[in-house]
């Protein structure tokens, strides 16, 4: 079902089999806790190709390749001529030659489409700038560890409408039958082809879609969640984002507004939620702020689940690439 197949995004892949791999992420964090070893790709090479910085996808990756009996080469920015002095298509053949799989982290995504056209092994995507879908099944395996269902689960994000992370949240929850609600300033707000395929895909799991500007949208919600309001790349738009966004940080008013008092706070992190970073220390100076998308209060709550989440990218990284290189039968989760 799975075995050679690239993961590059969510709407290449059925609501059966997004479940099987949260499933059987469930499974392999069970394994893990138990000290069982579950060395499904030993002595695989994977090349992890990093044009954009991360904590959770390289350490995600790394320690779920270790664990899963592979090696693993970190290429950075400064490692690789990728696009540079050479193309995506020759570097994409020369790596496929040599790794079994390989790891995209980047800004387009076409460098990784074209990476698993060339290559010949596995390739997936640790992020784009359209779609991030390794965060979205450690969101999935988060909310149904949690809730112990996917099923009549309200989620509501808020903030930035027009990145990866809502992208990908609106398609994926349209995919499993989970109720999504988007509420951005309009000019934040999905563009209209995402929209569109999600409902469509809605209609197929009766997702209920719903995209808002109005905050008193978060009342129904189960799950609430944000995402930063500048991503890498966008920092000349600071500005204009804080001031676009301000009304729309996740604060005791706005929880407070939220009917099931035993909602879960999820973020994909990192998080501007004090001052303990060298860029909220220069938001506060230049823009006298202490928190952005969320106030600390919230963020270290009995209802975050943040860190649940975060731990939950190793386990479903591990998933996928145990399904799709492994030269072995998958147990049935």
């Amino acid at each position: 079902m799975f075995q050679g197949k690239n993961f590059l995004k969510e709407i290449d892949f059925t609501k059966d089999q997004l479940l099987y791999l949260i499933d059987f992420a469930i499974h392999l964090k069970k394994l893990k806790q138990q000290n069982i070893a579950h060395h499904y790709l030993t002595d695989k090479n994977i090349a992890l190709i990093f044009e954009k910085t991360s904590t959770r996808t390289r350490a995600a990756f790394t320690v779920a390749a270790q664990d899963l009996g592979a090696h693993v080469e970190f290429l950075g920015p400064h490692d690789i001529q990728l696009g540079k002095k050479e193309s995506i298509s020759d570097t994409a053949k020369v790596l496929g030659a040599m790794f079994d799989g390989i790891e995209f982290r980047g800004f387009k995504q076409s460098d990784v489409e074209i990476l698993a056209k060339e290559s010949g092994v596995p390739v997936w995507n640790g992020l784009t700038d359209a779609w991030h879908p390794t965060q979205m099944l450690a969101d999935f395996m988060t909310i149904k560890e949690h809730f112990g269902t996917l099923q009549n689960i309200n989620l509501v994000y808020v903030g930035d409408g027009r990145n990866n992370v809502a992208n990908s949240l609106l398609v994926t929850a349209a995919i499993l039958g989970v109720n999504v609600t988007i509420v951005s300033p309009e000019a934040l707000q999905p563009t209209k082809e995402i929209q569109n395929l999600a409902r469509d895909l809605a209609m197929k799991s009766r997702s209920k879609i719903t995209i808002r500007c109005d905050v008193d949208a978060v009342e129904k919600a189960d799950v609430i969640y944000t995402d930063v309001w500048v991503s890498m790349g966008e920092e000349d738009q600071t500005k204009a984002r804080i001031k676009a966004l301000l009304p729309y940080q996740i604060n005791r008013a706005m929880t407070d507004k939220i009917i099931n008092k035993d909602f879960v706070f999820m973020h994909c992190l990192p998080s501007f939620h004090d001052l303990n970073t060298t860029v909220m220390k220069e938001i506060k100076w230049e823009y006298n702020l202490n928190e952005l998308e969320v106030t600390d209060e919230i963020f270290n709550s009995e209802h975050s689940i943040v860190f649940q989440q975060s731990e939950n990218r190793m386990h479903t990284i591990k998933a996928v690439m145990a399904a799709t290189l492994g030269n072995l039968f998958i147990p049935k989760v």
